[in-house]
């Protein structure tokens, strides 16, 4: 081979080379840098993801939802809470849910069986049923079967509720009888009744009496051991920021979420 060739192939190979450092270098327009999503997206969360909870849940999730945020800027959680039953029938009647976390696996299965839950439900606490009194306990209650004493102004959840269908399984499991002087819709409206004087008892959760502090009394009762009440939480289909919505549910389940929830009272599923 000639000199005059020899130089021309160096010069041909010494070009392709720099050719291929400088894609190397850089990206050409329109392509994703390395490690990128083709969208561009860092992988940071964003948007608004809404929770439909269990009246029960209120103070827990309020705190979860103050810890996601704080965690990941630019996220919002909007809570909604009510009892269990009423938002089932919200969500199937098409309220704009996310996420439902559900005070018992009755009512998730009523959103299973109608098609609208994105993946299965995770079991993620538990919770028992106590007696709660005004501080100074006026009609002297002191065990489960008290509450079915003539003249005692008892207020239970109703039956549809999670904490009224535990309150049924007790009440058959003790043969007792109660007369409630009012049933309401959420475990909530049934403290209420008990720290406004309005009530001489009522049957909610544990944690709602922890979280009552010295508004109420709670007297527990070896009979609430045969109605445990399990929650579950899922995504609900369609979800519309379905990975906000499986990221608040990693929440809940995972270390920090059963850290809160077992400082409220709950107990691990």
């Amino acid at each position: 081979m000639s000199a005059t060739k020899h130089l021309k192939t160096a010069v041909i190979t010494a070009a392709v080379m720099a050719g291929l450092t400088g894609c190397a270098a850089s990206t050409a327009p329109g392509a994703s840098a390395p490690g990128a999503s083709p969208s561009g997206s860092t992988g940071q969360l964003s948007g608004t993801v809404t929770v439909f909870a269990a009246a029960s849940l209120k103070a827990t999730f309020t705190d979860l939802a103050a810890q996601f945020e704080a965690k990941n800027p630019g996220t919002k959680v909007a809570l909604s809470f009510a009892g269990s039953s009423d938002l089932v029938t919200q969500i199937t009647a098409g309220a704009p849910a996310d996420v439902f976390a559900s005070a018992d696996t009755k009512n998730m299965a009523k959103l299973a069986d109608a098609k609208l839950l994105d993946g299965t439900a995770k079991n993620f606490a538990t919770n028992v049923l106590e007696i709660a009194v005004p501080p100074s306990n006026p009609a002297s209650i002191a065990s489960f079967a008290d509450l079915a004493k003539p003249g005692t102004r008892v207020v239970l959840c109703a039956s549809q509720v999670p904490c009224g269908a535990a309150a049924d399984a007790v009440e058959k499991a003790a043969g007792v009888t109660i007369s409630p002087v009012s049933e309401e819709s959420s475990v909530t409206d049934v403290l209420g009744k008990v720290t406004s004087g309005e009530a001489d008892a009522g049957l909610v959760y544990v944690t709602d009496i922890k979280g009552a502090g010295d508004k109420v009394k709670g007297i527990t009762f070896p009979e609430s051991s045969g109605a445990v009440n399990t929650y579950p939480i899922a995504a609900v289909s369609p979800a519309r920021n379905k990975e906000l919505a499986q990221a608040f549910i990693a929440m809940v389940t995972g270390a920090e979420g059963r850290k809160t929830l077992g400082e409220a009272g709950f107990g691990t599923p």
